[in-house]
């Protein structure tokens, strides 16, 4: 059975750290199937998924049928501890997909990034050409006609989307497991004043750091360092970067120039991305808490209690619709700050929400996505096993 991330906070952070590399492991241990916490990402109509298969499937979100699925090949290379990468027959995928004009894209765990023509799912490129990286476990982000993701070797790449190109590359000082935020054109408030932050990366590594890069050049803005691992993707709203770490602290940071505005502490990790609603931060916790935060201040508005939370959670109307690991699906009212439970997954829940037309799709271990709506609670199974 695989540990649960809620207990890690009860050992020493670089042997929790040591047995979290262990849960990507799974899946390429004795040729058991790959596994994954792929999100679903929702474009005209189409739910792109990287399933547990290790399949890049297009759902047809009118009828709920499987368009089309690719299956990512896996590699013979070896993977953590030995074993190899992505398991005996296919790749695990842990990043989303990313949709961007005509092509889809998607992140391997066998070290490769794909390309994939949205319509067809047919091959455009994949990069590297020959051979593979390190695995990748956050996913693609696009922006300026560039991808950017970050790899187990501690390294952040810059590709030309169009082409699968490497357009430049930033070390880190540890692996990444993070997702990048991208922000392209943002006036940002500084200590001097207004600060023109023209396409910039934020990407936060297991050396404790976020990173503000250049996107055009790879050149590092400036660099926070916080009291542990950072895997999740940062939040930038109203000028402010606002980023979990392992060391159970969510911090609110100047995205002009990194210095620190506020911080919150929780019982365990904050492993998810948060979400914004109205000038409120509502984080979700390992400990089994949605802390809901003043964006401005850091001040406790109200907590919830939902269950271990690592899933990053959706906005819908004027709710926010978290999903614990245990598979209960929680909504918050953000005017009455209520909460009620919509529905409970017999399943774990790890990979991000996403959400179209008032329901909410989440992708749980498994073969199963479902569709939920939120106000009749109403719940649709839809298979992503190949062959039904």
């Amino acid at each position: 059975m695989k540990p649960k991330r809620n207990w890690l906070n009860k050992i020493p952070f670089v042997v929790a750290a040591v047995l979290a590399v262990g849960l990507v492991a799974v899946g390429c241990v004795g040729g058991m199937a790959p596994v994954g916490w792929s999100g679903g990402t929702v474009s005209g109509g189409t739910l792109y998924v990287g399933s547990s298969e290790g399949q890049l499937v297009a759902v047809n979100l009118t009828d709920e049928s499987r368009r089309w699925s690719e299956q990512l090949q896996a590699t013979s290379r070896p993977g953590l501890f030995g074993c190899a990468a992505g398991g005996s027959t296919a790749v695990a995928i842990y990043g989303s997909p990313v949709v961007v004009g005509d092509l889809v894209y998607i992140a391997g765990y066998n070290g490769k990034i794909y390309a994939y023509t949205a319509a067809t799912l047919s091959s455009r490129w994949v990069f590297p050409r020959e051979g593979y990286f390190e695995p990748f476990v956050g996913g693609l982000v696009a922006g300026g006609g560039k991808l950017f993701v970050g790899g187990s070797d501690g390294k952040v790449y810059a590709l030309d989307a169009a082409t699968g190109d490497k357009l430049w590359e930033f070390t880190t000082g540890d692996k990444i497991w993070a997702t990048a935020a991208f922000y392209e054109n943002t006036i940002f408030e500084g200590s001097g004043g207004q600060f023109t932050n023209e396409d910039t990366l934020f990407i936060g590594s297991f050396d404790k750091k976020l990173y503000a890069l250049n996107a055009n050049d790879g050149t590092k803005k400036w660099e926070f360092t916080t009291g542990g691992a950072i895997i999740t993707t940062p939040l930038v709203f109203d000028s402010t970067i606002y980023v979990g770490s392992f060391d159970r602290t969510l911090y609110a940071l100047r995205a002009a120039d990194g210095v620190e505005k506020w911080r919150f502490t929780g019982n365990n990790w904050f492993w998810a991305q948060p979400a914004v609603w109205k000038g409120v931060i509502y984080a979700g916790n390992l400990d089994g808490n949605v802390y809901a935060l003043d964006a401005e201040n850091g001040g406790k508005v109200a907590e919830f209690q939902t269950g271990p939370l690592s899933a990053a959670p959706v906005v819908v109307d004027d709710f926010v619709v978290f999903a614990a690991k245990n598979g209960a699906v929680w909504k918050i009212d953000t005017a009455s700050r209520e909460m009620a439970k919509i529905t409970d997954l017999v399943a774990e829940v790890d990979g991000p929400l996403a959400t179209s037309d008032g329901d909410v799709y989440i992708h749980a271990q498994g073969t199963s996505l479902y569709r939920i709506n939120i106000g009749s609670g109403e719940r649709r199974l839809i298979t992503l096993k190949s062959g039904e």
